[in-house]
């Protein structure tokens, strides 16, 4: 079976928005955004949720998605603003990315950068620093995978990157219902992927839409 490259539960709003300008984004402001809880409440509200801290949540329709976010994932590529906020040459090895002592992830992680700096582990989570183009960094990805599917992580740059390459083999993108206006669009309208990618659209009670992408 081939090892699929997967984009699982990545929001964006109804105009496509995925996160602010890239000069808003901060150490503070993540997703150089506004109140960025309102792309992906759905999913923090699931029982499932990854960085849940406490019991409860919903199930249904959005638990499945995020029950899944780890299902045959051997590994996991990032752009490099999705690691963190800082730009050019690394000025503080210190900092170790926005998710704490214990990452969501349990896998190797490649950060796409052009500025590579040593690698490092935080509980089961091992972030590679990598400067190479979409189809190299994913032979390193598959490889470190041990036989399992990759989890491409975004943002919306590094998505684009993959789709543009063509590498991107199923896509889950959570919809949700509001306008943003500006900041990094992943489309104009999802049916620009309907060339490569079957598509189905189901509704959720929560308010999000989520779109299945899988190669025709």
């Amino acid at each position: 079976m081939d090892q699929l490259l997967r984009v699982m539960n990545f929001n964006v709003s109804s105009d496509g928005i995925g996160c602010g300008p890239g000069e808003d984004q901060s150490l503070e402001r993540p997703f150089g955004l506004d109140r960025p809880e309102r792309l992906f409440s759905w999913a923090g509200a699931t029982a499932s949720w990854p960085m849940r801290t406490e019991p409860g949540g919903s199930r249904g329709l959005d638990n499945y998605f995020t029950r899944e976010f780890a299902w045959n994932i051997g590994a996991e590529i990032m752009g490099r603003n999705k690691f963190g906020p800082q730009r050019g040459p690394w000025q503080d090895h210190d900092w170790l990315g926005w998710w704490g002592d214990e990452p969501p992830f349990h896998t190797p992680v490649f950060v796409m950068t052009h500025h590579e700096r040593p690698s490092f582990t935080l509980s089961d989570t091992t972030f590679h620093f990598v400067d190479g183009d979409p189809a190299t960094v994913l032979r390193q990805a598959r490889d470190a995978a041990q036989g399992k599917d990759v989890r491409l992580g975004g943002g919306v740059t590094t998505i684009r990157q993959f789709l543009e390459a063509d590498l991107v083999d199923t896509l889950h993108v959570a919809v949700s219902p509001l306008t943003l206006g500006s900041g990094q669009r992943l489309w104009e309208s999802p049916d620009e992927l309907l060339d490569r990618f079957h598509l189905d659209v189901v509704p959720s009670p929560s308010g999000v839409t989520h779109h299945l992408f899988w190669r025709r």
